[in-house]
């Protein structure tokens, strides 16, 4: 064992216990739903969950992944194109592209491998890609992955993005890809994907929505960001997940253009490399969309009615929360060590939240980002404001 370095991964670590940088992590010893144990007994509020129509826990989607579990068995011990694919996985991709109205879907084990194939398969040296600032850090590494010519504009900054399209035709490329994130997930900020799209199709660029914080939550059917945005058969490429809104297990997934998807479940390595979804998971993955579509209006409206309550009580009470409609609401303190103390006197107080500093976002703007569900009560939103305002008023946050 190298001694030196073992010395030098505790210093680190140390440094950021000190500073206030250390994420612990809790354990949960139940199901996931809006309130949930914890393994020292304890039953507390869960906001901090991506479980936005409160499907996770669902009795119907766990009886689905039984019944996948009986006809597929537990895995198939490979990657697709040897001997991976099963009658599940292609109605799941059928019906995901059903769904949001696209030609094709490809499969992957998680979101973050989906964004993390896309661009190295689609995008060589002649080509460019320009990336708003605060994408997902799937993309991040996706695009690093790629060769291509890397461009990024300033968050949601339309003129900014038109700047870094025109340096890309100035630089005479071959192809070029604008990607932005649908709902930026540290502020619950939504792209404009209408100005995206138009300033794309006057550079003639593609363009390409991570839309995982928004499918299933945003549009009247929730097809989230393209619909929401009404430019559903202007964005050529979706990546998503099926670990938020749709279910909260795991698995993602790429949909768009026929040829587009075609090219990657023939060369994106991700894909072509890593065992297919669990088909339990494709099983319950069915029976959401199944829901989706006979009782998603009423999930919708119950999670956007805690988002809104939830917004006008903390705000009420003294709280910093940027505006916004999406039901991520990130309450800045700014500071990450009071950040972390208020996250742990929450916890104290039976509301179960997380911490958020650098480097999941910028110095100097943490915050505790809460998270509202369709399963939550009227009943909890007054639990968790009242908690957030006594620990607040404690810490020297609110008056």
């Amino acid at each position: 064992m190298n001694s030196a370095f073992i010395q030098h991964v505790e210093a680190e670590l140390a440094g950021l216990r000190a500073s206030g940088f250390f994420k612990p992590e809790r354990v949960i010893a139940s199901h996931q739903h809006a309130d949930i144990r914890l393994q020292d007994g304890r039953t507390v509020l869960n906001l901090c969950a991506n479980n936005y129509l409160g499907l996770a826990g669902d009795a119907r989607l766990i009886e689905a992944a039984k019944k996948g579990l009986d006809a597929y068995g537990y895995g198939v011990a490979s990657v697709r194109f040897i001997c991976g694919t099963q009658t599940v996985h292609k109605d799941l991709e059928a019906a995901i592209s059903r769904f949001l109205g696209t030609e094709d879907t490809l499969l992957y084990s998680s979101c973050f491998d989906a964004n993390g194939g896309v661009f190295e398969t689609l995008l060589a040296e002649r080509d460019a890609v320009i990336s708003d600032e605060l994408n997902h850090a799937s993309i991040i590494d996706g695009i690093r992955l790629c060769k291509a010519q890397r461009y990024r504009y300033r968050n949601r900054d339309v003129a900014d993005l038109e700047v870094q399209l025109r340096a890309a035709d100035a630089a005479s490329t071959r192809f070029k890809l604008v990607v932005t994130d649908g709902v930026f997930s540290m502020d619950g900020t939504i792209a404009n994907l209408e100005a995206v799209c138009e300033l794309a199709e006057r550079h003639g660029a593609l363009v390409m929505v991570d839309d995982s914080h928004a499918v299933g939550v945003l549009g009247q059917h929730g097809r989230g960001t393209p619909e929401y945005c009404g430019v559903q058969k202007r964005v050529d490429v979706t990546s998503g997940t099926l670990g938020k809104a749709l279910g909260g297990a795991s698995g993602g997934y790429v949909s768009g253009r026929a040829p587009i998807i075609e090219l990657l479940r023939q060369r994106s390595r991700p894909y072509l490399f890593s065992n297919s979804l669990a088909p339990s998971i494709a099983a319950a993955s069915l029976e959401v969309l199944r829901l989706l579509e006979r009782e998603g209006v009423g999930m919708r409206s119950r999670l956007q009615a805690n988002a809104r309550s939830f917004r006008t009580a903390m705000t009420a009470a003294g709280f910093t929360l940027p505006e916004g409609e999406h039901p991520i609401i990130p309450v800045m303190l700014g500071d990450a060590a009071v950040a972390g103390r208020m996250a742990q006197r929450l916890l104290d107080h039976g509301v179960y939240v997380v911490g958020f500093s650098f480097p999941v976002v910028p110095k100097g703007k943490a915050r505790i980002r809460t998270q509202m569900s369709a399963a939550h009560t009227p009943q909890h939103i007054d639990r968790a404001v009242a908690a957030f305002t006594a620990v607040g008023r404690e810490l020297g946050v609110i008056r």
